[in-house]
Parts: C-alpha cells; sequence; structure tokens
C-alpha cells in the first residue's frame, strides 16, 4: 500500500526534473544577433531618447495645429456693492430695472446689489495672413525630422550591437585558440621531458618549453578578461547591464556583395536618415522664416460672448449677447522684426549644418567602402595564410620528431601558427563590421539587414 502512495510523489518529482532540465536548456540556447538588437531597440537608453523625441515632435505637430480651432472659455461671476455705475448696470443687465430707480436720489446713493453673472465667451483667427498655415507645416516637417533622427539613433544602436556581438565572439575564438595553444604547449612540454630524460634534448629545450607553457597560460588569460570586457560592452550596447553571460550564436565567414562607391554614395544621399532629418530641419526652418514674414500681414478675429445676470444663483435675471470682428495690424512691429531676424540667422544655421553634413557623410561612405575591400582581401589572405601555417607546423613537428629541427624552431612555428589563427578570426570578424559600418554609412543598416550577416 505505500508503495502506490510514494508512486504518484516519485512521477511527480520525475516531471519537475524534467521541466526543471527543459528551462536549463531553454536559458542555454544560443542568443542571435536579432535576439540582441531587438532587446536593445527595446531597452537602449539612446532608442528609448529618441522615442522620446519623436513623441515630442509629434506634440508640436498638434499643439500648432490648434491655432485653427476658436478658443470657448466659462467663467461664473460672484459680486456685490453699492457703486452707483455697478449698481445702475447691474440692473440694466438683471432686467430688474424700474421707473423708481431713475430716482435721484436711487442713482446716487444705491442699496447694496448682489450680482450672479455667467459668462460664455469665444474667439477665433479667422486669418493671420497664412501665418498659422506656415506655422503649422514647420511643426510637420520638424515631426518628420525627429522621426528620421530616432531611425539614425536606432541604426546606431544596432551598430553598436553588431560591433559588439563581434567582439563577443572574437573573444571567444581567441579563448578556443588559446586553449588549443596551453594543450599543445604542455603536450610538447611532456615531449621535451622525455627527450631529455633520454638523452636526445638538452635542459635548456625544457626551459624553452616551460616557458612557452607560461606564455600561453597568460594568453589564455588575457583572452578570458578579453572576453569579460567584451560581454560588459554588449550587454551596455543591450540596454541590460546586468545580464550574465550566455553562450552566442557564431558568425561564420561570409563573401558579401561588392558595390561601386558611386552607388553606395547615391544611396546613402537618399536613405541616411540623419541627413534626411538635417534636411527636413532645414526645410522647417524656411517654413519658419516664412511664418515670421507672413506676420507683418493684418489679423482678421471673431468674438462672441454670451452673458446671464441674476441677483441669486438659483433665480431668474437677464441675459445678452455681443458678437463681432476684428480687423487688426501691428503698426509698430519691432519685436516681429527681431523674430525674422532671429529665423533667418537660424536658417543659415540650419544651411550650413546640411552642408557640413553631407560632406561628413560622403568622407564616412567612402571610408566605410575603402574598409569593407581592405577587410575583404584581408580575409582572403588570411585564408590562405592559415592553411600554410597549419602545413608548416605539421612538417616542422615530424622533422622536430626525427631530431632534424630545434625547440625553437617548433615553438617559432607553433607561434605562427597561432597568430594565423588570430588573424583569420578577426578577419573574419573584421570583415562583418566593415560590412555592417558600410550598411550603417548608407542608411540601410535594420534589424532585417543585420541579419545577414549570421
Amino acid at each position: 500500500m505505500m508503495k502506490y502512495l510514494l508512486e504518484p510523489a516519485k512521477w511527480l518529482m520525475i516531471l519537475c526534473c524534467l521541466a526543471g532540465s527543459g528551462v536549463v536548456v531553454r536559458a542555454q540556447e544560443p542568443l542571435t544577433l536579432r535576439q540582441a538588437i531587438r532587446q536593445a531597440l527595446d531597452s537602449n537608453p539612446e532608442a528609448k531618447l529618441a522615442s522620446v523625441g519623436t513623441k515630442e515632435a509629434a506634440a508640436g505637430a498638434a499643439l500648432a495645429r490648434t491655432q485653427y480651432l476658436p478658443q470657448v472659455s466659462f467663467t461664473e461671476d460672484i459680486s456685490g456693492g453699492n457703486d452707483p455705475v455697478y449698481v445702475f448696470g447691474a440692473k440694466l443687465r438683471q432686467n430688474q430695472f424700474t421707473q423708481a430707480d431713475f430716482n435721484l436720489e436711487s442713482l446716487n446713493k444705491p442699496e447694496p446689489l448682489s450680482n450672479f453673472a455667467t459668462r460664455l465667451s469665444g474667439q477665433w483667427l479667422a486669418f493671420d495672413s497664412f501665418k498659422t498655415q506656415k506655422t503649422v507645416k514647420s511643426a510637420d516637417l520638424m515631426k518628420k525630422s525627429a522621426a528620421s533622427s530616432a531611425e539614425a539613433a536606432n541604426q546606431k544602436v544596432v551598430l553598436d550591437v553588431v560591433q559588439a556581438y563581434q567582439s563577443v565572439l572574437f573573444a571567444e575564438r581567441q579563448i578556443e585558440i588559446a586553449q588549443h595553444e596551453l594543450e599543445t604547449a604542455e603536450a610538447l612540454l611532456s615531449s621535451v621531458d622525455d627527450h631529455v630524460k633520454a638523452g636526445l634534448a638538452v635542459e635548456s629545450d625544457r626551459m624553452s618549453a616551460q616557458v612557452s607553457v607560461a606564455a600561453r597560460k597568460q594568453a589564455l588569460i588575457a583572452a578570458q578578461g578579453e572576453r569579460e570586457l567584451s560581454w560588459s560592452q554588449l550587454s551596455m550596447a543591450m540596454g541590460e547591464p546586468e545580464l550574465p553571460a550566455t553562450k552566442l550564436k557564431p558568425i561564420e565567414p561570409h563573401d558579401f556583395p561588392q558595390a561601386d562607391l558611386q552607388q553606395e554614395l547615391s544611396a546613402a544621399a537618399k536613405t541616411r536618415s540623419d541627413l534626411n532629418a538635417v534636411g527636413q530641419a532645414r526645410e522647417a526652418q524656411a517654413a519658419a522664416v516664412t511664418a515670421a514674414r507672413l506676420s507683418f500681414g493684418p489679423r482678421i478675429n471673431a468674438y462672441g460672448n454670451w452673458e446671464g445676470d441674476r441677483q441669486t444663483f438659483a433665480g431668474s435675471g437677464g441675459h445678452n449677447w455681443v458678437a463681432g470682428v476684428q480687423i487688426g495690424i501691428d503698426l509698430t512691429p519691432f519685436a516681429k522684426r527681431e523674430q525674422l531676424k532671429r529665423e533667418s540667422a537660424v536658417k543659415e544655421q540650419v544651411d550650413a549644418q546640411l552642408t557640413a553634413y553631407q560632406h561628413q557623410v560622403r568622407l564616412q561612405v567612402t571610408q566605410a567602402h575603402i574598409q569593407k575591400q581592405t577587410a575583404h582581401l584581408s580575409l582572403q589572405t588570411a585564408r590562405a595564410a592559415i592553411d600554410q601555417a597549419t602545413e608548416s607546423l605539421r612538417i616542422l613537428r615530424n622533422r622536430y620528431g626525427a631530431g632534424l629541427a630545434t625547440i625553437t624552431d617548433l615553438l617559432r612555428a607553433e607561434d605562427a601558427e597561432r597568430e594565423s589563427q588570430n588573424n583569420y578570426w578577426r578577419a573574419v570578424y573584421g570583415n562583418a563590421v566593415a560590412y555592417a559600418q558600410l550598411l550603417f554609412a548608407t542608411g540601410s543598416l535594420t534589424p532585417d539587414k543585420a541579419e545577414e550577416l549570421q
């Protein structure tokens, strides 16, 4: 009986263990570049700041449109007094004026009177020489500029993630190479010990092998430290400084597409988000200058007012209304002149900024194009070098085993092989980063495009 009672508990423990192990397996799944980018766009402060800037500009555009709307207000006024003019007017508005109120004694020394006045008033800017239309246009363009700036900020976040991700992968490759070289150096030290004992090598050979082991240990420690630093950079780029280190999905060597420099420059001029943002800001400022000029023109305002007056809050009384149109023009527009000068100066500043940005973008695209070509050629060279270094090391190992090479020759070959391994993976990841930088320079480094790196 006890056996059957314990059976469900046993199965429950098994299921919990399986469930727990499933969580561990999922937690150990490699972090892909796309996942890292998605996390960064959600959590990185720079991305959040750009998003807030877009919201602010959208609110500014909506605020500018409120100038088209009428302004309506409601007031409830409670007053009292015996001022002759006040009492006379209040009685008229309350429809309480009688023949007896024309008595001179009543006019000069009236009894105190209370008045409860309810007012609805409104006004509407019917025409302002099209200044409002230009102001709204300027605000709309600034909204577009903010959206373009946000897109540029997001692309910068994507680039930072790509560079940090590649840095972590390269550091992990360095650790693998350093571990392999350490194992090889320790195996060589053991072999040298056997040669020394057999009288086939001298003590200096053993000391050289020991130095090599120590150097490999130092290289491994340095690689592990570099990996920790690279992970810190990646976690910061993702907006998660406390994110624990996890396995990354490797990025395999790629031969990325080549393009003509002029094509890349043309693409950047059209798709570079920060360049578009400055261009849109320039158009917005031009509209602001026009709005400042139009402010000198005439304005037409329509207005209306309804008022109800009574002696008590809930009592009856009289009501009246007034409506009209105002036409006005500023005869001393000194402030408007200075405002026009200010807006014109800002326009010149934005013009100069746009020109400087165009030159800067051209330089960035040219640099990225050259770096991409250099990285591609470096990868091809590194592929050939690693094969040559591996074959040279194999030959020297055989020669050392046959007593035809010295320990110095063998250690030198191992250094060359390790260096070729590091150079190869540096070229692999450098090629990917160079391609990402070129995409960023041309304004096309989107999350989907970045995924092509993996």
